[in-house]
């Protein structure tokens, strides 16, 4: 079976990835293959940076508060890129009330900070079995 495809992504102007860089890690300590996209990432640019690499699921980190405009126009562009398939979650400072709004227009899971980076690695790998 081939390893779990994942790109890790910071969008928008949010300069702080150290949480983005500890999860990549994890993930690719873990056997997946990784692709970390860097900062100041559009929404365009990480979609199409999945596409080209084949990914599976994308990982973004939003700690600016930008998250639900970011969230959204990543989901459309997979949308009309034909690449719902490709599952997406992410984490950073998300309020509460914000996560059911997140899920409902297609992102699969928010991780909020606190989170262990083992909980994420289990995440990816069950629901990419389960896919």
């Amino acid at each position: 079976m081939a390893p779990i495809r994942v790109v890790v992504a910071k969008p928008g102007l949010d300069g702080h990835d150290r949480g983005a860089k500890v999860i990549a890690r994890a993930l690719r300590d873990a056997g997946m293959e990784v692709v970390y996209t860097g900062l100041h990432q559009t929404p365009e640019q990480i979609v199409e940076t999945a596409i080209q690499e084949d990914a599976d699921i994308i990982g973004l980190s939003v700690l600016s508060g930008a998250h639900m405009t970011l969230f959204k126009k990543l989901m459309l562009l997979l949308k009309e890129r034909e690449a719902t398939d490709i599952v997406v979650f992410g984490g950073g400072i998300i309020p509460q009330d914000d996560i059911p709004l997140l899920r409902d227009v297609g992102v699969a899971r928010i991780f909020t900070p606190g989170t262990k980076t083992q909980d994420v690695v289990t995440w990816v790998n069950e629901t990419m079995s389960d896919a």
